[in-house]
């Protein structure tokens, strides 16, 4: 087990949608630096699979069946794992649901309301519950802790059709750097993970790559498409001591797509 910058012998951390795609390589990421961990996911034999894979890697692991659009089963599930474990060091709010209309104009209510049910409020009630029991411990004499987002690329850029989505991954932007701000006095930090084209279990985990792949591999100066194991580290770092004083930020990981498109002429060799 790790002893290095990154040592999380000792620290517990909660992942929502931690059973699969990039919620299952944040946890390999902690789990491989020796922390324990707990995986929230709908999905109870995906749950069980996730487990066993962490235990795998010479850590304790938990699975909770929640849907986090369900505030009271997110306040329950936080008891459950603070009487588990005694504490909770990081909260990876990552649970979400894929875009689920064709267009703008096409979006119902129900379109709306239905994704930021999860995407939107189901992250504010898991940071919020995990900040509560963070507070606490630090009123008792411990301070520190670690709120990660998972957010996206569309928090910056236009693209058709994704309006709930992005609003979403937005407005939970906003919200972790006022938690930033709010909660800094406690030693606790509030950041962003945004990841560019993953393959997970939404976008497909083959790999060999498919035209979506292609386009983004032509337009990415790492002309790869991202995999979980790509956000191994970043959660082990903003989970470790070692950020302790890094808090409100927004950390893209997206092998350079962000800074490249306005950039990319017809004259480039990959073209």
């Amino acid at each position: 087990m790790s002893k290095g910058l990154f040592d999380l012998t000792g620290k517990v951390a909660v992942i929502t949608g931690g059973n699969s795609g990039l919620g299952l390589g944040f946890a390999r990421g902690i789990a491989k630096q020796g922390g324990d961990v707990e995986i929230w996911g709908r999905n109870a034999g995906k749950n069980r699979d996730a487990v066993t894979e962490l235990e795998g890697l010479g850590i304790k692991a938990l699975a909770r069946q929640i849907d986090v659009g369900d505030e009271q089963a997110v306040i329950t599930g936080f008891n459950a794992a603070m009487a588990d474990w005694g504490r909770v060091d990081t909260v990876i709010a990552n649970s979400g649901i894929p875009p689920n209309a064709p267009s703008t104009l096409e979006m119902t209510a129900e379109h709306w309301h239905g994704l930021l049910a999860t995407n939107m409020h189901g992250a504010f009630y898991t940071l919020r519950e995990g900040a509560r029991h963070m507070v606490g411990r630090a009123k008792a004499g411990e301070a520190g802790g670690s709120l990660i987002f998972c957010g996206s690329l569309s928090m910056f850029h236009g693209i058709p059709a994704l309006g709930n989505y992005a609003a979403a991954k937005a407005g939970i932007g906003a919200l972790i750097r006022s938690m930033a701000a709010e909660f800094g006095p406690y030693g606790i930090r509030a950041n962003i993970i945004a990841p560019g084209m993953i393959k997970t279990g939404i976008s497909g985990e083959n790999t060999e790559p498919n035209a979506i792949d292609q386009h983004f591999m032509a337009h990415t100066p790492i002309p790869r498409v991202g995999w979980p194991a790509d956000f191994e580290g970043i959660a082990a770092y903003l989970a470790s001591d070692a950020s302790s004083f890094h808090t409100g930020d927004t950390i893209v990981i997206d092998g350079g797509s962000a800074i490249f498109p306005p950039y990319h002429f017809p004259s480039d060799p990959r073209s």
